[in-house]
């Protein structure tokens, strides 16, 4: 048996992507008879106990604030107040020699409990979602503050350097991690999985969601989940445009986001009829709303490919449907829709191609039937949350020597 400490600012009740997924990973490995434990933050507004057991898993919950989520300096300073009091309570939980993995959210949070995790000799993993500073230093708009946000990287490459090692999602991501300096040998690859229990609901469940949407037989082509700064979804909006005057061809974005807003305002501006915003589902209906589209949108701005990796993929493909992504071709999820003939992959230049593409793909069922197919079979033989628990269970794959162990 094992004893494993997860750290990350979101878990259940609370459903973000990072939220389900540890709660897959963290039952998971507590059904298999390890000691689990989970640190987040409290959800506001609402009542929870600061300490509970669920389904097996220790929860222990921080009261953090959440001020921050349409300002900046506001975030940085829940960041900085959930750090400040994570590094408090892992002082007076975490034991001696513990696994201690720690999540990206919020950015850096490694690095901010390095020393504790020192002092306790924890074997401390860092488990990149996605990678910071990089992210928000490609996305900025203004090169001083992504010069500034550069900094970050030489103490986060110390803190990567003298831990157990970092788990990546991907190849492209293992490769930036490499290229920071961190040995072969620290870097674990350890793809993202669908959410357990996910599947195809039936085809009048996916009927009715439609319906009750006002949706007819419309070819939709569906964006689900978070509406964030790396997914490249101006794209989309010009490929609307395009298309605006084909009836049988509809945009859905189902969820929120830092981006949900410019898109909104964007289709207003040009009173594209062919989108709609629905609200984000719960997890008790993703399997009726994911199953409800024809098609799924899977998008990724150019150069982000390397710090984090798409991962709604997975769940696409667990309810047997195709998709459409547009990003950098050579990117590892790029490759991997065509390699494994899971639907259409473009660059965001390719909008004509786009629209003749979707224009014969919504006269052609069988076309699409395949690529559902390929999805399936995808799905079929990867073994998910199962693959994931073994890949916990071994890694790292030996006692972590080297600069940690100093």
């Amino acid at each position: 048996m094992r004893s494993f400490l997860f750290v990350n600012r979101f878990y259940w009740p609370e459903e973000p992507a990072t939220a389900q997924l540890l709660g897959d990973l963290a039952e998971g490995l507590a059904g298999r008879g390890h000691r689990v434990t989970v640190i987040a933050s409290a959800p506001p507004g609402r009542t929870f106990p600061r300490e509970e057991i669920r389904n097996g898993v220790r929860i222990i919950r921080l009261s953090c604030p959440r001020l921050g989520r349409h300002h900046v300096i506001l975030r940085l300073f829940d960041f900085a107040v959930f750090h400040l009091l994570l590094q408090l309570r892992l002082l007076a939980v975490l034991q001696y020699r513990e696994t201690l993995v720690v999540l990206s959210d919020p950015p850096v949070t490694g690095l901010a409990i390095w020393p504790v995790a020192r002092l306790r000799s924890a074997t401390l993993i860092h488990y990149a979602q996605d990678i910071y500073p990089e992210i928000a230093m490609r996305l900025s708009p203004h090169p001083l503050a992504a010069r500034l946000l550069g900094l970050l990287r030489t103490p986060r490459d110390y803190a990567w350097r003298h831990s157990a090692g970092c788990v990546v999602l991907g190849s492209d991501m293992a490769s930036l991690v490499r290229q920071r300096g961190l040995p072969a040998a620290q870097i674990g690859i350890l793809p993202n999985w669908a959410p357990a229990g996910l599947a195809e609901a039936s085809p009048e469940s996916a009927r009715a969601f439609r319906s009750s949407w006002g949706i007819g037989s419309e070819l939709l082509v569906m964006y689900s989940g978070n509406i964030g700064r790396v997914h490249d979804l101006e794209p989309v909006i010009r490929l609307a445009e395009r298309l605006r005057d084909e009836s049988g061809i509809l945009f859905v974005f189902v969820g929120g986001g830092a981006a949900r807003a410019k898109l909104e305002e964007q289709a207003r501006r040009l009173t594209l009829a062919n989108i709609r915003f629905l609200p984000a589902q719960p997890r008790s209906t993703l399997p009726i709303s994911l199953s409800a589209a024809d098609l799924h949108l899977v998008t990724l701005k150019e150069g982000c490919e390397s710090a984090v990796f798409p991962s709604k993929l997975y769940g696409i493909a667990a309810v047997g449907r195709p998709v459409l992504f547009i990003g950098p071709l050579s990117s590892e999820i790029g490759t991997l829709v065509s390699a494994e003939g899971l639907g259409l992959a473009f660059d965001r230049t390719q909008i004509d191609a786009i629209a003749k593409a979707l224009l014969a793909l919504a006269g052609d069922p069988a076309a699409r039937r395949r690529f559902a197919d390929n999805a399936t079979r995808f799905h079929s033989k990867d073994r998910g949350l199962g693959r994931a628990l073994d890949f916990w269970e071994a890694w790292p794959p030996s006692p972590p020597s080297g600069p940690q162990a100093s």
